[in-house]
């Protein structure tokens, strides 16, 4: 095998299906046939307004697949067995590494962004970075798991037990509705998710939710109030990634709370003095979070966590899957996502 055919992007803006060469797996390296790629909400700016790291560039980092061939030195997969894959590639000399704390890594790579990722038939990964997929799992939610364990790793950056929160949800995109699908099956005893747009709400309401709500036609902080008799909510979750839903998490959430910032920000935010002071006398803790725990030599990290939540069917991501799209037809559907023509929710691309 020689070529196979990926969506290149060469400039921002031109994405094309074509040829490439087919990469072949060095030392320590495993080549995954890519079973499904999910269209992560990063990926459409990447690809039609900021540009990445480097072009011609294959992007994609949500993936799952098979087993094609292993390099030298890998022992543990046999050709077939299907992998999903932790895209961030550390370095494994710095300080955050020592630790292994690898999303903190101070000289990573990263699959999709800096380097060929999985919108393409095959990928290579470092071997350390698979995980096999569990008995029942499908290649459809394995490649679910990494905004899955992000949506986990944005939770457990409070460090609390969710048994009897109150969690609002701030954005009702994957992330959101993931974070919100964790945060029951943590114990929250109540939780709010807001968001603009109507079919996302009755994706929510679909999803088993029942205190949903559009903004257009409630103030988030008032319903939030009268929900928690003026209390606020515990943890305040942003996963919208506008200036308005981060005030409006900041002011909604109670004395002693979490506000956590998931989505990403897409211009600046100002907080009024107002704001800040009562965010003070609250003493709330606001924590970024930015990818997720993966464990080398533990099975607590967030990934492990998902997949076996995903086998043992307590985490349910399929009904948040929208679309499977073959890969010849994935620039069309990428065009028409960052166009709005379509309402998604996750775009699986498969080769």
């Amino acid at each position: 095998m020689t070529t196979m055919h990926a969506l290149v992007l060469h400039q921002v803006g031109d994405v094309r299906y074509e040829p490439i060469p087919c990469p072949e797996p060095g030392p320590g390296q495993v080549r995954i046939r890519v079973g499904y790629c999910g269209v992560c909400g990063s990926d459409i700016p990447r690809l039609f307004e900021k540009g990445t790291y480097r072009f011609p560039l294959v992007c994609g980092h949500e993936f799952a697949g098979t087993v094609d061939l292993c390099g030298p030195d890998v022992e543990g997969f046999e050709k077939g067995q299907a992998v999903t894959v932790f895209p961030l590639i550390w370095c494994g000399r710095c300080s955050a590494c020592e630790r292994g704390n690898y999303a903190q890594c101070f000289d990573y790579s990263y699959l999709g962004s800096r380097e060929n990722g999985a919108f393409a038939e095959y990928v290579v990964a470092p071997a350390c970075n698979l995980l096999p997929v569990p008995e029942g799992v499908s290649l459809e939610e394995a490649a679910m798991t990494e905004p899955a364990a992000v949506a986990l790793h944005a939770l457990r950056r409070t460090g609390r037990n969710l048994t009897g929160l109150t969690v609002a949800v701030f954005g009702c995109g994957p992330i959101g509705l993931l974070a919100a699908l964790w945060a029951r099956l943590g114990g929250a005893a109540k939780i709010l998710l807001f968001d603009v747009v109507e079919e996302k709400l009755s994706l929510a309401r679909g999803l088993g939710f029942a205190r949903v709500f559009s903004t257009k036609e409630e103030d988030p902080v008032r319903r939030i109030e009268i929900e928690t008799m003026a209390q606020g909510a515990d943890i305040c979750i942003e996963a919208a990634g506008v200036p308005a839903t981060l005030i409006q998490a900041c002011s909604a959430c109670g004395r002693g709370g979490h506000v956590v910032l998931l989505g990403n920000p897409a211009t600046d935010v100002v907080l009024s003095a107002p704001l800040l002071s009562q965010m003070m006398r609250r003493e709330v803790t606001v924590v970024g979070t930015w990818n997720s725990e993966y464990g080398v030599y533990t099975t607590s990290d967030d990934w492990h966590t998902t997949l076996s939540a995903m086998a043992t069917g307590q985490f349910n991501v399929k009904p948040l899957i929208s679309h499977k799209v073959p890969l010849v037809q994935a620039v069309e559907m990428l065009q028409a996502m960052h166009q709005r023509r379509v309402h998604s929710v996750k775009v699986l691309i498969a080769p």
